[in-house]
């Protein structure tokens, strides 16, 4: 059984799993509204020095791919990789975070939740629902945050003002959304296996089968 979390409760992460390969879900929704589920790696001060580890769909990995968003698998509104033996030492705090992406507010989800998975199995869930925030276009999920070990803490914080009030509230650069994008060659996609694009079900999150045996080589003529 997963460990439960309520708001505000810590953990160190080594008391949870002894893995440093670990899936993280979020499950959030609302009739009629999308949310932008986005991880900020900030540095000590609790700021995002580095926008290359602002971690969101039109940035899915961080450069040494210590966190990656893989897209929404196994019943989550949106997924993760982080393995936490490469993130780099100045990134001190992984904040997840969800937003209404459009008109809305917190108060109109439903039951929703954080998980993280190590090795198959859920270890800990933090679950909340709309009845915890009133007006709030954001909110801050929950945190692995490094103090001599890393750890997580299930915060649960409501928010004013939706993405690009959370970025600035982190102390990162907002860019201009409102102009049009520059045109972009399209890429090929390759489809991945089990018909989404680009990602496979993690073999270090939710449970999958094991691989099939490798077949034999074929004859020599």
């Amino acid at each position: 059984m997963p460990r439960e979390f309520q708001r505000g409760h810590k953990a160190r992460i080594s008391d949870l799993t002894a893995g440093t390969d670990l899936y993280v879900g979020v499950q959030i929704s609302a009739p009629g509204l999308s949310f932008d589920i986005s991880c900020f790696g900030l540095d000590a001060d609790e700021r995002l020095s580095d926008d290359r580890y602002f971690i969101f769909f039109n940035q899915p990995k961080s450069p040494e791919e210590s966190v990656q968003l893989l897209g929404a698998q196994a019943g989550d509104t949106e997924s993760f990789r982080v393995t936490l033996d490469r993130i780099p030492p100045q990134i001190q705090k992984l904040s997840f975070t969800a937003t209404v992406d459009g008109a809305g507010q917190m108060s109109q989800i439903g039951p929703g939740y954080l998980r993280i998975v190590a090795g198959g199995e859920e270890v800990a869930r933090y679950s909340f629902d709309g009845s915890e925030f009133t007006t709030e276009r954001a909110v801050m999920l929950g945190d692995f945050y490094l103090k001599d070990v890393w750890r997580f803490a299930a915060v649960g914080q409501g928010f004013d003002g939706g993405l690009e009030a959370l970025l600035k509230n982190f102390g990162g650069e907002v860019l201009e959304e409102e102009a049009p994008a520059a045109p972009q060659q399209p890429q090929p996609q390759q489809p991945a296996a089990g018909g989404a694009p680009g990602f496979a079900p993690p073999v270090f999150g939710a449970p999958s089968a094991p691989a099939p045996a490798p077949a034999p080589p074929a004859p020599q003529p």
